[in-house]
């Protein structure tokens, strides 16, 4: 059955090989089922519920992924998505977490339309590399931010906006001491890196009395408080289509890249250097997004650890389907994730913020034209507290600075075009 399934040998692979890789995956992303309800319960959402939702939407992207799409790439709500959806839909702009869970759901379902009517490829190819590398790199920015504000590392002040924080208290040191331990079990590819990190830091809590363990396993908690509690009317308003759009672009990027660094560590590209099956793999990703959103989380995305499982050998889906089992699983271990404090997260949060920032060095630094429009949104994602004034500053500053500069053919039909949206936006709306 499982060679039928996902054709094994026709991949050179085995069933054992195929499950190694699995775990492997999934113990290298398991940091969102801690990570996630931490983020979202800052924006009115219920934690247990998160956890399910977000144990249920990573199970059903990989089990989607594996059984229909065949290949070994695994899913969970996305990290800075969850970040977006929390401190800028909700606490900045003042949306409630239901309508944005709505915007989630039709994030999903335009990138539903998109996979389908083969307009992805269009958007993808027609967006500056450099502009996609400096929303990543924002991403990022925007994430350490989040970090070393909830370690109370960084403390906003009336003088200067932020200061300095207390470095001699608890959750600082121990935030700063759980990065220093991802960082390093990273280096050293020890398996699992994130997730020990956090652990070790929730143990040292517990051990210093600053802390209190709630259990460990458990009946999982009721998902009532967030299943189909998504505002679709409230997502739909005119203030909400940036957004949407926010939602929609950064998945369909991290979606993208994703896929092509996995395909071609897995040698998993045809003759003519194209991913087979691809409509396949990106509905798994829109469907699980949407899926999500009903459930309550914010928008479910192919994990770039895939690639851990392929170094494992995983090569066909069956690697997939293991990390969907497992996350089914760790459903049962709700009230240790309910049990690890905000700054035992931080380090991982700074961790990943210096991936996303790594991408920084493909920017070709010589060429203003460039490199000025890739910092304007980086920078511009932390300090205004926006993933999505960060996309238009960087649209527009590009677009501007290549009309300006004689290089106009540079600017695609579409980056004006947006360009043109965000600037309406941000002057009359």
């Amino acid at each position: 059955m499982l060679e039928k399934l996902f054709k094994l040998k026709e991949h050179n692979t085995n069933v054992k090989t195929e499950i190694v890789a699995g775990v492997t995956t999934f113990l290298t992303m398991a940091y969102i089922i801690f990570v996630n309800p931490s983020i979202l319960k800052m924006a009115g959402m219920d934690y247990g519920a998160v956890f399910v939702a977000t144990c249920l939407a990573a199970a059903i992207g990989c089990l989607v992924m594996g059984l229909w799409a065949n290949y070994p790439i695994a899913l969970a709500p996305g990290m800075g998505l969850n970040a977006f959806f929390t401190f800028t839909v909700v606490l900045e702009l003042g949306y409630s977490w239901q309508s944005a869970l709505g915007a989630v759901f039709f994030s999903g379902l335009i990138f539903t339309a998109l996979s389908l009517f083969s307009i992805r490829e269009w958007i993808i190819n027609s967006i500056p590399l450099s502009l996609r590398l400096g929303i990543a790199a924002g991403i990022g920015l925007f994430l350490a931010l989040i970090a070393l504000k909830s370690a109370g590392i960084v403390v906003d002040s009336p003088a200067t906006l932020v200061t300095l924080g207390d470095l001699s208290s608890p959750s600082a040191l121990l935030a700063i001491l759980g990065f220093f331990i991802i960082v390093s079990l990273s280096y050293r590819q020890v398996l699992g890196s994130v997730m020990i990190g956090i652990l070790v830091v929730t143990a040292l809590s517990l051990i210093l009395g600053i802390n209190e363990l709630q259990g460990v396993v458990s009946a999982p908690p009721s998902l009532a408080p967030t299943f189909m509690q998504m505002d679709l009317a409230g997502a739909l308003e005119v203030g909400m289509l940036s957004i949407i759009f926010a939602f929609l672009f950064v998945d369909l990027f991290d979606t993208s890249g994703t896929l092509v660094a996995v395909a071609q560590q897995g040698k998993l590209l045809d003759k003519d250097n194209r991913l087979p099956r691809l409509g396949r793999a990106l509905l798994a990703d829109s469907s699980a997004t949407m899926a999500g959103a009903a459930l309550g989380t914010s928008t479910t995305t192919s994990y770039i650890e895939s690639t851990a499982g392929i170094s494992a050998g995983g090569r066909t889906g069956l690697t997939a389907v293991v990390a969907g089992v497992l996350f089914l699983l760790a459903l049962f271990f709700s009230p240790l994730a309910a049990s690890i404090p905000a700054y035992a997260t931080a380090g991982a949060l700074f961790y990943v913020a210096v991936l996303m920032t790594s991408g920084l060095a493909q920017v070709d630094w010589s060429d203003l034209t460039e490199a000025a429009p890739v910092f304007v949104a980086a920078i511009a994602m932390p300090m205004t507290f926006s993933i999505a004034n960060g996309i238009g500053f960087g649209f527009i500053t590009y677009a501007a600075i290549k009309l300006l500069s004689g290089r106009a053919k540079d600017a695609s039909p579409s980056v004006l075009l947006l360009a043109g949206l965000f600037v309406v936006k941000f002057v009359f709306l």
